[in-house]
């Protein structure tokens, strides 16, 4: 079993002994306001014996419950002006750790209601926290079997939560899968095998791009990425091409490029003292948004078309190897400098947004996206959170501030950068030969404004540059970078977590 199936519970006689679940896992603010007094007087009468109960996740003796347990993790410190939905998802997430190891299989959670206005989607956000602490890798998977230990999650007192849940789940469970394999196992034309395995059935329209020739026609800028892998065929590039088309009349468009960069080595300019541990999960971008595509085919929404093109290759070294210094002309025709090999993925992502470009330009009310593991500057300034860099078209439209809105009610914060004129001038080549400057040659990490200028060359190399406020055809386009927040934990080998897919499904489903 690789997904825990969750179920809409609204029988109150479901905590009880007899009724199909073997435990009952309690998330709340306050253990005396769950609405139900069994669970209260045992709180009670177990915090006279344990003074961690209502503290600190414990499990209780219950006889006449569910299994006979009774798990209480306490929500903590919900009336504090910083915290958001996320309390709610630790809760959780340690509330199904105890369950687990205490054997059960099919735990009932009941979370607790509140009307704070921060914690609407408390249950959602609790449950999808759940299917992140239980997710095992692909790797371990394959190599031991089945691990599911659960059958069913109930969720208690929610009458249309599973559904969205399980499918937006179900699209995590894909990208953390994409993301967070070793670059053997999924290696670009491993990724796209996956891919069209995920969607078989789906109703998406899925294509893949993976003749050398056409690669350097339509991709020049990722094919020089790729150029040293070409020689050994399991790692050679591939461009993923999927779409969804809602029911009924479209009335907005989505366009997402996405980062699969499923191994990147810096290329010639080489990653060095240890630097390249870790650097097979620097295709989270590309795995989210196959997430998202996958979630979008289960949901179905109305309405919407979502157009997403995945750019997977392998950053390798070799004598074919790109190097720093080489002048190479974008899909857009427009003719790049290569600052560092090591700033690969803005030049994998701006030939994916000139295709896309030029979709949006015939579409309905279109917003255009990049999502990658860009760069980490935006880690040293925001931590594990996202972060999004919109051109002045979506500014106006308030897209950014959408994202943000939407993913922190669901648990996915979102820092959200400037774009300033000072992006502009950091891609200009002094040499007057090529038309922009991909990148300086010192790590982003060091380099003043490193996650912001990467969008100015986006829009630059890609040709959405000519499609601002002022133009025939505006275009309104965000890149987000998730470098510090696709996986958890361990910056290097850490739980990938599928971000930002939650945020953006909510946003582009937005009424």
């Amino acid at each position: 079993m690789v997904q825990v199936n969750f179920i809409d519970v609204k029988d109150d006689d479901a905590i009880f002994e007899g009724s199909g679940w073997d435990a009952l896992v309690v998330v709340a603010t306050d253990i005396s306001q769950t609405g139900f007094d069994e669970v209260s007087l045992l709180a009670e009468h177990g915090a006279k014996v344990d003074k961690r109960v209502g503290q600190s996740p414990t499990l209780l003796f219950a006889p006449g419950l569910a299994g006979g347990r009774l798990i209480i993790s306490p929500v903590k410190n919900s009336d504090d002006d910083v915290e958001d939905v996320r309390i709610f998802a630790d809760a959780a997430r340690a509330g199904i750790r105890l369950a687990k190891d205490a054997g059960a299989t099919r735990p009932l959670m009941l979370v607790s209601k509140s009307a704070d206005p921060r914690y609407q989607s408390a249950t959602e956000v609790a449950a999808l926290a759940c299917g992140q602490e239980l997710w095992q890798a692909l790797e371990l998977r394959e190599a031991k079997g089945d691990l599911g230990d659960f059958e069913a999650i109930g969720l208690l007192n929610s009458s249309e939560a599973s559904e969205s849940v399980n499918a937006i789940e179900a699209g995590r469970i894909l990208a953390r899968d994409l993301c967070g394999t070793e670059p053997e196992r999924m290696s670009a034309p491993a990724f796209a095998d996956y891919c069209i395995d995920a969607y078989r059935d789906s109703g998406l329209k899925v294509s893949v791009v993976e003749d050398r020739d056409v690669l350097e026609r339509d991709y020049p800028l990722l094919s020089a990425v790729g150029r040293s892998s070409f020689a050994v065929s399991r790692h050679q590039p591939r461009v993923v091409k999927v779409e969804y088309v809602g029911e009924g009349e479209i009335e907005r468009s989505f366009f997402f490029a996405g980062k699969g960069v499923v191994y990147d080595t810096g290329g010639a300019d080489i990653k060095v003292a240890g630097g390249m541990a870790g650097m097979s999960r620097d295709k989270g971008g590309a795995a989210a948004v196959a997430g998202l595509m996958k979630t979008l085919s289960l949901l179905k929404p109305k309405g919407i078309r979502v157009v997403a093109e995945l750019g997977l290759v392998r950053n390798s070294i070799g004598s074919e190897a790109f190097v720093t210094d080489e002048i190479i002309t974008s899909h857009a025709g427009v003719r790049v400098r290569i600052g560092n090999t090591d700033a690969e993925g803005r030049l994998v992502l701006a030939d994916l947004l000139s295709h896309l470009r030029i979709q949006a330009e015939k579409a309905v009310k279109p917003e255009l996206y990049s999502v990658a593991t860009l760069t980490g500057h935006v880690v040293r300034c925001y931590g594990g959170y996202t972060a999004t860099v919109e051109n002045a078209v979506a500014k106006q439209d308030g897209i950014a501030m959408s994202i943000a809105s939407e993913a922190q009610a669901w648990g996915e914060p979102v820092e959200q950068s400037q774009l300033r004129r000072e992006d502009f001038g950091k891609i200009i080549d002094p040499s007057g030969a090529a038309d922009i400057l991909s990148s300086n040659n010192a790590p982003s990490s060091v380099t003043a404004r490193g996650h912001q200028y990467p969008a100015a060359f986006l829009l630059r190399a890609s040709g959405l540059s000519a499609n601002g406020c002022m133009s025939k055809m505006p275009l309104a386009y965000t890149h987000i970078d998730i470098a510090g927040s696709a996986t958890e934990g361990d910056p290097l080998y850490g739980k990938p977590t599928a971000a930002p897919l939650v945020g953006l499904y909510k946003h582009i489903t937005r009424a």
